[in-house]
């Protein structure tokens, strides 16, 4: 399922933002984006992902920056006098007057700011606030996708009206499908052998038994309604129910490919088609379904 949420936080001298995306996968799949120093978060994040989600490309990434750091000025006396043997010889080449105190503190790397040592308190202190913060991103994304979730609720459940629809048609199809095997079988036989002796009732009888026992679809038409309350009762149920609606929509395409092969009525074929196409909406949706 997608979605997307992002949270932020400030403490000791530091902002950072979560940002959470997901797309669509049959599996759950996690990366994450942490900045130097915080690895140790990694393994904590993936376990708070596996427990909220089971399918989706899911991208975790932290940003953090130094907003308010302590520290003391230095002067960098190497870099210090190397500016000033340079000036030196400058101004005995040109004449020119010997560089100001200012001018000098202004060159780059001439003064350094060393920052003072993170204490382990203050290190764990920023770690379990970015921790919490994270929490509240992997909410934010689970709320996300279970409103689309939501919204998907009546598209699944009109597909799943209509895969019924088209069983019934399939059903009503295939009650008379026996008298119009009877019938075209005859026909055709009174063209064959218009001038010979027909075949016997009873010859007759056992070549149309053969045909309709053939082209019989009401074991596939039984198992797709038992698919089809089994989808239902899954949606009633909720959870994670994304793995079992993609495996109930392979069961659902096995039957109507074998009514389309066992058809020996244009109607019923033109049913069987729409039946897996029908199918096939269904199981795009599907695919966005945890």
């Amino acid at each position: 399922m997608t979605g997307f949420a992002r949270a932020e936080g400030h403490g000791d001298g530091y902002d950072w933002n979560w940002e959470l995306r997901s797309v669509n996968a049959r599996n759950l799949d996690s990366r994450f984006r942490l900045p130097p120093g915080f690895d140790c978060v990694e393994s904590q994040a993936r376990a708070a992902v596996q427990n909220r989600f089971k399918r989706g490309n899911v991208s975790l990434a932290l940003t953090l920056k130094a907003v308010q750091r302590r520290g003391e000025f230095s002067i960098n006396r190497e870099v210090l006098a190397q500016v000033l043997a340079l000036a030196e010889e400058l101004r005995e080449e040109t004449g020119a007057q010997p560089p100001s105190i200012d001018g000098l503190l202004n060159v780059r790397g001439v003064i350094e700011q060393v920052e003072e040592e993170e204490s382990a308190d203050v290190r764990t202190r920023l770690k379990d606030a970015i921790l919490a913060s994270m929490e509240t991103v992997l909410d934010g994304l689970k709320g996300a996708r279970l409103e689309e979730g939501l919204r998907l609720t009546s598209a699944i459940a009109g597909h799943l009206d209509e895969i019924a629809r088209l069983s019934g048609a399939a059903e009503a199809t295939a009650a008379i499908l026996p008298e119009a095997l009877d019938r075209r079988l005859r026909e055709r036989l009174k063209e064959v052998v218009s001038a010979e002796p027909s075949l016997s009732e009873e010859r007759l009888a056992q070549e149309v038994a053969l045909l309709v026992s053939k082209a019989d679809v009401r074991e596939e038409l039984d198992r797709m309604a038992a698919h089809i309350a089994s989808a239902r009762e899954l949606m009633e149920a909720g959870g994670a129910i994304g793995r079992r609606l993609d495996f109930l929509c392979q069961e659902f395409n096995r039957e109507a490919n074998t009514l389309c092969s066992k058809s020996a009525d244009i109607e019923l074929t033109r049913i069987g088609l729409d039946l897996k196409a029908a199918i096939e909406q269904l199981r795009e949706q599907v695919q966005n379904i945890e």
